[in-house]
């Protein structure tokens, strides 16, 4: 069956591939293939790059962001030696026209199929758990009834180290090529690499051997550009290529590639598969080790499995079954592998070549570990801790490999760390974090993680307002307010929402940590703020976002541009800062001011002149990104305050509006993939009005599945337990959820047979009642490794 069917393409039965059936899609659509160390990401059309452990600082080919051309990649070129006709295992570089074309992406792995000249060709591409490498498998079948002669010249152009490398004369003069016959390899090495060595230069090696093999022996090489090329040939018609013949030139001095010649016969009917690996290792034997541990088709197979299977692994810990096949797809599989792939593993995508730990970025994103595997959040969370000065200030992002990061005055990054601290304590029951020790980057001396959060918090103690609120800085968490606070002056009312809700928290962390005082501290405090916040932070109808140094407000009544924030009015719901009526009356505003076709804008009306004195949000073109657009980070989040609020139906249709795959519906409009989240959708003001953007590499991938998961279906964890307190749209008869919580198997299934959409009216466990509070229940706990069967039926 397919799924959500257009002309380009469709999700798979399960759902766990999407299959595009053109090579023309609107933008290139692609997938990112990684084990958390090597990565790969490859388009629709057989384009992309790959790097080890930094997509900047490590990139391991070369790539140049052009989303209208995309022709940068690794290629596979097949020629018939008897026509002389060229075309490509994937559609670029060679552009020919196939007879049949699909590429299914799928989790960990992306296969093109084509057939071109009577071949057909399956080109699947994965990196292993545990290698630092990609795997090429091509197959090749004869469907015509003539005998065939064929050569194959694969091509890549290295990189190694710092990418984008756009002085390549320069570059070009450190790298070095290598052809070992004997492994059917070529070695690629680099005499520099732009990390700063100990003295603050660049004065050292490029720390790895990369590589190039193939397990049939080549009837050539080459590592030379030009030579393959040809002086100003192109890559859709090479020199070599068109000649059927490589120079076999490499060492210094050229502009290094990687390219394998291999000649393949095939009878009619006959078909055979080859193996092709790229990858980085530490040195040549490992390198060595690496392409001998996979030579054989076997082996690169059940490499596959293994690499379905983590995934398989990753991504059960929980289903859901809904009425809604959209959100079952993202749910179970896609927003998963979003955030997982692309954000926390990868950190890279086409429309942004990353690699940098992002504080608050990363952060976020680890919450997709919490019900699969709380330990990783965890690790993500100590990682963090490393990266914080002893003041309780932050990197805005750091590199690993150098581990150069950026001191910043965003404010509300540092805030982070307490806040998911606190969602893991919620989720795990486990407090002894709070024991575990880090040092600070200017500060050896490790100290507990229940001090780094309180000098985070208090830190922003430090930077409030004469009126309490706290200071802006050089934004909050819209990066675009980058001038609003620069003289320590402008408040954000967003911030003090935030940080209203995380000294909440702590107010029942301290006394866990016999901390008394501390609590009674930010209790009042917290008290204190919420009061302010009330008092001036209203602007009559809505929460104003926040002031310039000079005192004028933003995101108010008094502005012609910009007049509503979106931030500001959905964290009073979720932070808990407004009474009941403020709170639905801020989410009226939103729905009258701010909700569009593709969901509610960040704010509105869009900013049609750059104002110096807010920051570069100003600078986008109306409508676009975070001036009038939909961020879709922050468009979870009116999702999760309607179903705060148990405005089923709002919270339902805001969810459908940023749902990629209801978005992808119309193709040509929205452009991007249908299958992840993207970063923003043009809002009224922008000429391209619906279209979508800056995919895979955006915070929303995490949010959107925890508004769908804890939010809409309502199973969210909590430190006595599992909630279960549904928000669903009253049409829906049923829904089930399989969720691991502490060790525990919960198969819930939820009956509404009233359509009252959210009132639990009884719940039992293995079929023995158990209580309700305020319309929803807790489940109870029990031994670990146990399942248990949960039955909610809902009801006034």
């Amino acid at each position: 069956m397919k799924h959500f069917k257009t002309k380009y393409g469709y999700f798979s039965d399960v759902g766990s591939e999407y299959i595009i059936t053109t090579p023309r899609t609107p933008r290139p659509w692609v997938n990112i293939l990684t084990n958390g160390d090597y990565g790969v990401i490859v388009s629709q059309a057989g384009s992309g790059y790959s790097w080890r452990a930094n997509a900047q600082l490590n990139r391991i080919t070369r790539w140049e962001q052009d989303l209208v051309k995309d022709e940068w990649g690794k290629y596979i070129y097949i020629r018939d030696n008897d026509s002389k006709e060229i075309w490509s295992a994937g559609w670029k570089p060679t552009c020919a026209e196939p007879d049949t074309y699909r590429c299914r992406h799928g989790i960990g792995y992306s296969i093109i199929e084509s057939t071109v000249n009577g071949i057909a060709s399956e080109l699947t591409m994965f990196v292993p758990n545990d290698a630092p490498l990609e795997i090429w498998k091509l197959t090749l079948r004869n469907t015509s009834r003539k005998s065939r002669r064929l050569s194959l010249f694969t091509y890549l152009e290295w990189n190694l180290g710092a990418a984008p490398d756009w002085h390549r004369e320069f570059h070009k003069c450190f790298l070095e090529t290598e052809y070992d016959g004997r492994n059917n390899m070529l070695f690629a090495t680099k005499r520099l690499w732009e990390v700063p060595s100990s003295d603050g230069h660049w004065n050292r090696n490029w720390e790895y051997v990369a590589f190039h093999s193939s397990n049939v022996r080549p009837t050539s090489f080459d590592g030379d550009k030009e030579s393959f090329l040809g002086m100003y040939g192109t890559l859709r018609m090479p020199n070599a290529v068109k000649q059927g013949k490589l120079q076999k030139r490499t060492g210094r001095g050229l502009d290094a590639i990687g390219s394998i010649q291999l000649t393949v016969s095939l009878k009619p009917g006959e078909e055979k598969t080859i193996v092709f690996t790229v990858g980085a290792a530490q040195s040549k034997s490992e390198a060595k080790k690496c392409v001998k541990k996979f030579k054989s088709v076997n082996a690169v197979n059940q490499a596959l499995d293994d690499v379905k299977q983590q995934w398989e692994t990753l991504t059960s810990t929980v289903r859901v079954d809904t009425p809604d096949e959209s959100m079952n797809i993202l749910l179970n599989t896609w927003l998963k592998y979003q955030a997982i792939a692309g954000r926390l593993w990868g950190r890279t995508s086409y429309y942004q070549t990353g690699g940098a730990y992002g504080y608050r970025d990363q952060l976020q994103d680890s919450q997709i570990f919490l019900p699969i595997d709380a330990s990783l959040s965890k690790k993500q969370i100590l990682l963090h801790a490393r990266h914080q000065f002893k003041d309780g200030t932050v990197y805005h992002w750091w590199h690993p490999i150098s581990e150069i990061g950026l001191p910043t005055d965003m404010t509300d990054d540092l805030l982070w760390l307490p806040y998911i601290v606190q969602a893991y304590i919620e989720e795990t029951g486990d407090t002894q974090i709070l024991d575990e020790k880090e040092p600070f980057l200017d500060d050896t001396t490790p100290a507990s993680l229940y001090i780094h959060c309180t000098r985070a918090i208090e830190k922003v103690f430090s930077r409030f307002s004469s009126r309490g609120l706290p200071l802006i800085g050089a934004g909050d968490w819209n990066d675009g307010l980058s001038a609003v606070g620069l003289e320590w002056k402008g408040e954000s009312i967003w911030l003090a929402q935030f940080l209203y809700r995380i000294i909440v928290d702590f107010t029942k962390i301290a006394p866990r940590y016999n901390d008394e005082p501390r609590a009674k501290n930010y209790g009042e405090r917290a008290q204190s703020l919420k009061h302010i916040i009330n008092e001036v932070g209203w602007d009559g109808e809505w929460y104003f976002g926040a002031t310039k140094d000079s005192g004028e407000k933003l995101g108010s009544k008094e502005n012609t541009e910009g007049k509503v924030w979106l931030n500001a009015q959905t964290w009073a719901v979720i932070a808990g800062v407004a009474d009941a009526a403020r709170a639905q009356q801020v989410m009226d505003v939103v729905e009258r001011e701010l909700e569009f076709k593709s969901g509610p804008v960040l704010v509105y009306p869009a900013y049609k002149t750059p104002d110096p004195k807010i920051g570069y949000l100003t600078r986008y073109s109306a409508g676009m990104r975070e001036n009038g657009g939909v961020y879709t980070h922050a468009a979870t989040w009116a999702v999760i305050a309607e179903a705060r609020l148990k405005r089923a139906d709002a919270a339902y249709r805001m969810f459908t509006k940023i749902n990629p795959i209801h978005l992808g519906g119309k193709p040509d409009e929205y452009a991007a993939e249908p299958y992840v989240t993207p970063g923003n959708i043009d809002g009224p003001e922008s000429r391209f009005y619906g279209r979508g953007g800056w995919t895979w590499y955006t915070g929303s991938a995490v949010w959107l599945f925890k508004a769908g998961l804890e939010w809409i279906l309502g199973i969210r964890a909590s430190s006595e337990g599992l909630i279960v307190d549904p928000c669903i749209p009253k049409e829906w008869k049923e829904y089930f959820v399989k969720r691991v919580f502490r060790g525990i198997t919960y198969h819930i299934s939820v009956k509404n047979p009233q359509k009252t959409s959210h009132s639990v009216k009884s719940a039992s466990v293995d079929g023995k009642p158990i209580s309700m509070t305020e319309g929803k229940c807790v489940l109870p706990l029990f031994e670990q490794n146990t399942e248990h069967a949960v039955e909610i039926i809902l009801g006034r």
